[in-house]
């Protein structure tokens, strides 16, 4: 497959995976927006430019539409607030994450070590953009407080985590199956030519 075609697909696929999930914010369906970003660090790191802006403004464009189809205008929602736009690095520090491991990629178990490093760090700083700053600049927030802060912060990063680690480990089961069938793929195909 040629790799402009791939980077379609890819893109496409997490851009479904993304309005499927992102709509449904709190239903058993976990938004796979953080994992998203990632993934797409990884595989689309040549397309940084217009893929990640691409992504992103779906996000936005989806949170438009279920804060609309709720009757509350954009802007009086609760989660919209000038911490809205931190979430513009928070989610580049996701990207960041796959393009460090996709940097760092080689075939081996060192490569899941690099990941779940890439991984944690990346879903630490994206916590800490986003919850920091819905925390201290949004009105939404009373009595804040640096322990108050701290307490959030930790409350909601497992849950995160754990969510963006369930899709990066199915994106990474479904790269070792596709690189395993194109392994032995490869030898099916040079004996047919060897045939010729």
């Amino acid at each position: 497959m040629k790799p402009n075609t791939r980077n379609s697909l890819i893109l496409a696929l997490l851009a479904v995976l993304m309005v499927a999930t992102r709509v449904n914010h709190w239903t058993p369906i976990p938004d796979a927006s953080w994992a998203v970003f990632f993934i797409g660090g990884f595989y689309l790191r040549n397309w940084t430019r217009w893929a990640f802006p691409a992504l992103m403004a779906l996000a936005v464009l989806i949170d438009y539409a279920v804060i609309s189809r709720m009757g509350i205008s954009f802007w009086d929602h609760y989660c919209v607030s000038a911490a809205y736009w931190f979430l513009v690095p928070a989610y580049f520090a996701m990207w960041a994450g796959g393009l460090f491991v996709a940097r760092n990629y080689k075939r081996g178990w060192s490569t899941l070590a690099t990941a779940a490093v890439a991984l944690l760090a990346s879903v630490a700083v994206c916590q800490l953009l986003s919850q920091g700053s819905f925390y201290w600049i949004s009105d939404s927030v009373q009595n804040k407080s640096v322990a108050g802060w701290a307490a959030n912060y930790f409350e909601w990063l497992l849950p995160y985590l754990r969510t963006t680690a369930t899709y990066v480990g199915i994106a990474a089961v479904v790269q070792a199956i596709a690189a395993s069938a194109s392994k032995t793929a490869l030898p099916a195909q040079s004996d047919d030519a060897r045939k010729r």
